[in-house]
């Protein structure tokens, strides 16, 4: 692994980068820095210092992701953002909330809690896996649509699945039916070229700890200036009754939901000029880079296994999964961890995920790609895998 700016362990084989992302030893050391600024006078930093390099960090991930900043606050990750989206919105007994099969856990359970306490009901769209075209997961969310639809919940890149939707598409064709988007871009930043002004969504969440690389604790939400009246944060604060006129309150409240360490948030442009700073054509040439490594990855582990190709080359990012045959039960260990990758680690000191799919007797094995991989960890992965299949 070329790790010269990471602190991972040098004899682990880490192709789980897509789960909490790796912070760089560069941006660790600017987290230090705002920490120690914060301690050493925590007055001055918070009520003088502290919102002028927020409002920094903000911009410049504004810059980045194609947004404007006046619709861009910052949260601790993407399920806190779609949490304050649906525990903002009203719904009725009756109205319907489109999702897809492939929705992340924590945002599907979001649904159902919403759900439950307003009466509107879940729709599934069921997005096929494998998967042959970008066409079908068109097809299946949009056959889902009625006129009792008022939200969709939809991924812009799957955990689960590493597939990218094509969201700008299912957002335009799913505004002409007057139903509105939240997107959940947890894996999106840094994965693939952000411009969420041409996304169009009316509110679009994302971490800034995975792939964007920056410290855990630091993710944003985006919400469309004609919708921002609406949403809340789920902590209610100062910012609910300010007096101040020179911010929305939607920024006013989300800035300051409490006593918290910011420091995430602030290194938010170290991380973006850090990993930008890696290679001569900056993150394009980061972004395909990885894209690379993660299909000849895929290819390996295809190759070696004897696997069908489960999903074209461009619906993946950094991320691909191969689906192991279906042979035998993987029941979870108490950690809810399958015995494959728990064996995976145990005996070859390798850190990869193992997703059951659609059920308990299927298994992904879902591989990462980020600037520290290199393609004989794919191949040892491959190794193992043959010794450990029949788990």
């Amino acid at each position: 692994m070329n790790l010269e700016y990471w602190l991972l362990e040098r004899d682990i084989t880490f192709l789980n980068h897509g789960s909490f992302g790796a912070c760089p030893i560069p941006v660790l050391e600017a987290q230090t820095c705002f920490r120690e600024q914060l301690e050493r006078e925590p007055l001055r930093f918070l009520m003088r210092e502290f919102e002028p390099l927020l409002d920094q960090a903000r911009n410049q991930l504004a810059t980045f992701i194609g947004a404007d900043a006046n619709e861009l606050v910052f949260v601790p990750n993407a399920t806190t953002g779609v949490n304050a989206v649906l525990r903002s919105l009203f719904f009725e007994p009756g109205d319907e909330l489109l999702t897809t099969s492939q929705e992340y856990n924590a945002c599907r359970n979001t649904l159902d809690f919403v759900a439950s306490r307003t009466g509107a009901k879940v729709i599934l769209a069921e997005v096929p896996f494998p998967i042959e075209s970008p066409e079908q997961i068109i097809e299946a969310v949009i056959k889902c649509v009625s006129p009792k639809t008022k939200l969709a919940l939809l991924d812009h890149i799957v955990s689960q699945t590493g597939l990218i939707f094509p969201i700008k598409q299912l957002v335009s064709e799913l505004a002409n039916c007057g139903v509105d988007v939240l997107v959940d871009g947890a894996h999106a930043p840094g994965m693939v070229a952000l411009n969420l002004d041409e996304i169009g969504a009316a509110y679009y969440t994302g971490n800034c700890h995975k792939w964007l690389c920056a410290p855990k604790g630091a993710g944003f939400l985006y919400v469309r200036r004609d919708k921002q009246n609406a949403i809340r944060p789920t902590t209610i604060s100062h910012g609910a009754n300010s007096p101040r006129t020179d911010k929305s309150r939607f920024q006013l409240e989300f800035d300051w939901m409490g006593t918290v360490d910011p420091s995430p948030y602030l290194c938010v442009p170290v991380a973006i000029d850090f990993m930008g700073s890696l290679l001569d054509g900056g993150w394009p040439e980061l972004m395909a880079k990885n894209h690379a490594l993660a299909l000849a990855g895929r290819q390996i582990l295809l190759d070696q296994l004897d696997l069908p190709l489960p999903c074209p080359d461009e619906m993946v990012g950094s991320m691909a999964v191969v689906r192991l045959p279906n042979e035998q039960s993987d029941a979870v260990t108490k950690g809810g961890i399958a015995p494959l990758q728990e064996a995976l680690w145990e005996i070859f000191k390798i850190e990869v995920p193992v997703i059951p799919w659609p059920d308990a007797r299927g298994r992904l094995v879902r591989i990462s790609a980020q600037f520290y991989n290199t393609l004989p960890q794919y191949e040892y992965l491959a190794k193992a895998l043959i010794e450990l299949i029949s788990l």
